[in-house]
């Protein structure tokens, strides 16, 4: 794994009506939902790393904070990056903004663990 801080990923999508609060049942108003906020910067933090992992190795989520800031109605188009910012063993911060023109939508950061695909999926109990 060649894994280091300053990796990168930037996402852009336009809001739409599938992405809203409404839609997702995160609240009752057609406007971009935490959740998928949430969703998009955890993929942004997957494409930063995706070439840079070992075969047979992924990453899975284990902590998030995020601080929503401001409303992004359908048809807004949201900008959602994500760096790298430290690299502890297998533990990987990183640290992401959505920004929907010059205005900040939200900031936050989210921590990823290196594993084993197979293994991981093994490990799994239903």
């Amino acid at each position: 794994m060649t894994l280091a801080p300053g990796r990168h990923a930037r996402l852009l999508i336009m809001v739409e009506r599938s992405d809203t609060a409404m839609k997702v049942g995160s609240g009752d108003v057609p406007v971009l939902a935490t959740p998928r906020l949430l969703a998009l910067a955890e993929r942004a933090t997957v494409q930063a790393i995706g070439d840079a992992l070992g075969p047979g190795q992924t990453s899975v989520g284990t902590k998030v904070t995020l601080e929503h800031l401001a409303a992004s109605p359908v048809g807004a188009h949201v900008e959602i990056s994500a760096e790298l910012i430290s690299v502890e063993g297998r533990r990987l911060s990183f640290v992401f903004t959505a920004r929907d023109r010059d205005a900040v939508v939200a900031t936050g950061t989210v921590e990823r663990v290196v594993v084993d695909r197979e293994r991981f999926l093994a490990g799994l109990t239903r």
